[in-house]
């Protein structure tokens, strides 16, 4: 799964995603919480920094941004500041808000999180003031939305409705974007309110409701996989959804398909600091995937992955492609000793992986029979000259022929093994040749490492490497350490 969620990492494109919803913004005031306030028990936080990020609706539109996709947003501002801090930081960051009109009778919703450090610790959110009018747009602003957004559907590949409830996505609203959408053949994803009445979604491709959402909505309790199968397919039924996909937080994500699929996509423990924008993450992710040509079963794990690295940063942060792709990386390099021992085709697929992302490739090779201290030394040295150390392994038939008949002492796949197992080694493939030549030329290391008993001129390779711009590294040589002495002294033991 994680190969295919990384060939998918790299062909999400650039889609054009119409997002429509409540616009907010997100102020942050940051310090330290010191003491309590002699006028009143309450914390003194003294501040010491502010910022400003896009919420809500236009969250999901920075966050698609940051994921490279070209974005439109349609919603309501009010006619004050905040309007406008809303409005430049939208044209900052390349998002068409042409949708995005201007009600004269209600604020623009704001969020003010205040955030305290305890002696210079991590930092925790203390409390959080919201400026808002709940009511739903009126007429005529209404249908000058519709239209404005049945505009913007004619160039989307995908169209994500962000509804926090604050008045922009009315039944009205709504059903016109569902129904512009299905008219162009482009999906509609909605991210929903709470409430008990979700017939303003009915037949938009997808909805995303939380644990406690998808219960409210379904009047369940969303205690076992049970329920949240009977609520999942509930809500595709009703609402004649194409897929209906509950979000449950570390649990994961489970999802009920039109065809009578019904999957739970699992996730893997975070650090979690912050939980504020984990669905949106998951909702920019998921449309760019959609949007990119994914299924249901491709995009929803990789949304999950998204959401994950998003409750790892406080507030509404933005997640890049780059860092699911190194997170990718990180949860497929195996736990399992075995799994890193790779054969040379998928293995140079996986390094040509790792070099789009910036890391450096170093290779070594060896017979590694009986493994001492000075090969640990040695592998430790070769791994600390790039981000990946590859050791290319010889075969017991290339052993033999130089060593002599009596070797290898252990039998190829024990060597292979115990090597894997060594923090310093990323991955080990084995060659029969009598030298590495052939896969140093199918790798294209960035480092070619040998022991400091060679000379540069005479490391196989090394003219190979130094042709496109790598380099040889003549590792230390620790004395003392003999294989051939070792097996000596065991024998006269």
């Amino acid at each position: 799964m994680a190969t295919e969620l990384i060939d998918l990492v790299q062909r999400l494109g650039q889609p054009r995603v119409l997002v429509v919803g409540d616009l907010m913004l997100d102020r942050y005031v940051w310090g330290d919480a010191e003491r309590i306030s002699q006028e009143a028990p309450v914390i003194l936080l003294r501040a010491d920094r502010r910022e400003e990020r896009l919420g809500g609706a236009s969250s999901v539109a920075t966050m698609l941004r940051a994921l490279g996709a070209r974005v439109a947003i349609a919603g309501i501002v009010g006619n004050d500041h905040d309007a406008g801090r809303i409005r430049q930081m939208l044209t900052d960051l390349g998002i068409d808000h042409d949708a995005v009109l201007t009600d004269i009778h209600r604020p623009s919703t704001v969020k003010e999180r205040y955030i305290g450090r305890a002696q210079h610790r991590h930092p925790q959110q203390m409390i959080r003031v919201d400026t808002e009018d709940r009511a739903a747009v009126r007429e005529p602003l209404e249908s000058q939305l519709v239209q404005a957004i049945e505009h913007q559907v004619r160039h989307a590949d995908i169209v994500l409705i962000s509804d926090y409830d604050k008045g922009v996505c009315t039944a009205a609203v709504t059903a016109a974007v569902i129904r512009a959408a299905a008219a162009k053949g482009i999906r509609s994803v909605a991210d929903p309110i709470r409430g008990s009445d979700y017939r303003k979604y009915h037949g938009c491709s997808a909805l995303t409701p939380n644990r406690l959402e998808a219960g409210l909505a379904t009047g369940r309790t969303l205690a076992t996989h049970a329920d949240v199968s009977a609520a999942a397919a509930q809500l595709q039924e009703t609402l004649d959804l194409e897929a209906a996909i509950v979000t449950l937080d570390k649990d994961g994500m489970a999802f009920k398909h039109r065809d009578g699929r019904l999957r739970f996509c699992p996730t893997r423990p975070r650090q979690v600091y912050d939980i504020t924008g984990a669905g949106d993450m998951v909702m920019s992710v998921l449309g760019m995937a959609l949007a990119a040509g994914a299924d249901y079963e491709q995009a929803i794990p990789l949304a999950n992955i998204a959401g994950g690295l998003e409750v790892e940063k406080i507030g509404v942060a933005t997640v890049t492609r780059d860092e699911m792709l190194r997170d990718l990386l990180q949860s497929s390099s195996p736990g399992a000793a075995a799994a890193k021992v790779v054969d040379l085709e998928p293995l140079a697929r996986e390094l040509e992986r790792r070099r789009r992302l910036g890391l450096k490739i170093a290779f070594t090779n060896g017979c590694f029979d009986v493994l001492h201290a000075g090969h640990v030394q040695y592998l430790q040295e070769a791994r600390a000259q790039a981000d990946v150390l590859v050791v290319g392994l010889n075969s017991d038939a290339g052993v033999r022929a130089l060593k002599g008949p009596s070797r290898p002492v252990q039998p190829l796949a024990a060597r292979a093994i115990v090597l894997a197992g060594l923090q310093a080694v990323d991955f080990v493939t084995v060659f029969d040749e009598p030298t590495p030549l052939r896969l140093i030329h199918a790798l294209r290391p960035d480092v070619l490492v040998k022991g400091a008993d060679y000379r540069k001129d005479d490391v196989v390779g090394g003219d190979f490497v130094e042709s496109y711009g790598g380099r040889v590294h003549l590792a230390t040589l620790h004395q003392g350490f003999s294989t051939t002495n070792l097996l000596d002294k065991m024998r006269a033991a």
